[in-house]
């Protein structure tokens, strides 16, 4: 799932005000049911129709909770969530936050220890500090390289298998009058995934545990290593990779523009995999191979997703937490995401092939980087675990790649991005 873009405080402000104007005059009065709030989003695969149809099948096995959905109105739900909390009105469930961002202050409740065991087959995956505060329902890959056969065949470029050989296809494929590389630069968080590609094959791919080295002081981002993975995303912007316009486009454009093949490459996560993004005919003029590494090691980006987290502070948590494990657990929510959001399954108890999904056959493919033995490492700046990056980093990061477009000047900015971690670290 998608997640994180910096939006102007005054406006989510507004926003979070009229949220909360209309939950104090909707609020439910079955004094017989608890009541809950559960904070959601939209995107093209989940839609309004799918939170209300999800909430209905948790309710199946919780029918003594009544829920309000709250719809966060930016991508941005982090965002939303602490304007909710600033006002005394944290919801009682959250979808797909950055738990980092609440653990210290203690507004999260961890889900019970044995249940994750009893229902998933990486029950641990999305631990800090040993605790589980989203449950690891499914994974996802981050990014991938899509690309459109027929461009590359057209150009003569055959699937990159390090580096050298990407950057010659980026050069082949302009020369060819396509775009090489599509990017939904308006979007912080779409318009990083280059970055999220270079920071996690190149730096965690050669040091796994770089990470935990930075919160612990041993690296920095101004170090060699990090500045030579960013200077190739300058390298790139300046080989004429990306259309002048990216940072004008959108996250909707620059699908229907991929799509539509006016550009031969897209970075994106597996989630485009999925039939709200293409259609199983469509999937099939498409293939992906992971961002090539300068040895032609694969290493892949990988992010154990999931969906709700929990508030300490709701005043009915027990319920809250019931109803959280059923949304989680719910057949029919699963293969929503597994149909509309290419989402991978992780359950223990359930195969892909029991949930009854139709998937294509570039899922099928995608999938096996999941399933095959292979060397993951952690999605720079989208895990849910010990990896995650410190408090506000993300967005920090996520900027960054709009950044490089205007400032090659890639030290100077790792240095301000150094000086923002210590900064919520020492919080």
């Amino acid at each position: 799932m998608k997640r994180n873009h910096r939006i102007v405080v005054a406006a989510v402000s507004a926003v979070a005000a009229l949220a909360l104007s209309a939950c104090s005059t909707s609020a439910q009065t079955d004094t017989s049911k608890a009541n809950l709030t559960f904070m959601t989003f939209e995107t093209p695969a989940l839609t309004a129709s799918f939170w209300d149809s999800s909430i209905k099948a948790a309710q199946k096995e919780v029918p003594n909770v009544s829920v309000k959905k709250i719809v966060s109105p930016d991508a941005d739900r982090n965002a939303y969530a602490k304007q909710l909390q600033a006002s005394g009105q944290f919801p009682d469930v959250l979808s797909s936050i950055n738990p980092k961002d609440f653990t210290s202050a203690g507004l999260l409740k961890p889900f019970d220890e044995s249940w994750l065991k009893d229902n998933f087959l990486q029950p641990d995956a999305n631990a800090i500090g040993g605790k589980t505060y989203i449950p690891p329902t499914n994974s996802q890959v981050l990014p991938l390289v899509f690309y459109n056969k027929a461009l590359f065949e057209k150009a003569g470029v055959k699937v990159p298998t390090n580096y050298a050989e990407f950057t010659d296809a980026v050069a082949k494929l302009k020369a060819s009058g396509v775009t090489p590389i599509e990017l939904a630069g308006s979007d912080t968080w779409a318009a990083s995934m280059p970055l999220v590609a270079l920071a996690s094959a190149d730096v965690l791919g050669s040091d796994p545990d770089w990470i935990q080295k930075r919160y612990a002081g041993k690296v920095t981002f101004a170090d060699p290593e990090f500045v030579a993975a960013m200077q190739k995303q300058v390298d790139l912007i300046k080989q004429g990779a990306y259309d002048p316009a990216a940072l004008s486009t959108d996250f909707a454009t620059a699908n229907k523009n991929f799509l539509a093949g006016k550009a031969a490459m897209y970075i994106m996560g597996s989630w485009f995999t999925g039939s709200s993004y293409m259609t199983a005919d469509q999937a099939k003029q498409y293939g992906a191979f992971p961002f090539p590494t300068d040895s032609g090691k694969v290493v892949i980006p990988f992010n154990m997703g999931g969906t709700t987290s929990v508030s300490a502070k709701s005043a009915n948590v027990g319920d809250a937490a019931k109803f959280a494990q059923a949304w989680s657990l719910a057949p029919e929510n699963l293969k929503v995401l597994i149909e509309t959001d290419g989402a991978y399954p992780n359950m223990k108890n359930v195969k892909l092939s029991d949930f009854g999904a139709s998937v294509s056959d570039l899922y099928t493919a995608t999938y096996k980087y999941v399933t095959d033995d292979n060397e993951k490492v952690a999605a720079f700046g989208w895990v849910n675990n010990d990896n995650a990056l410190a408090p506000g980093i993300n967005d920090d990061f996520y900027a960054l790649s709009q950044a490089l477009f205007s400032n090659s000047d890639v030290q100077s900015q790792l240095q301000k991005l150094d000086s923002e971690w210590d900064a919520a670290t020492k919080k």
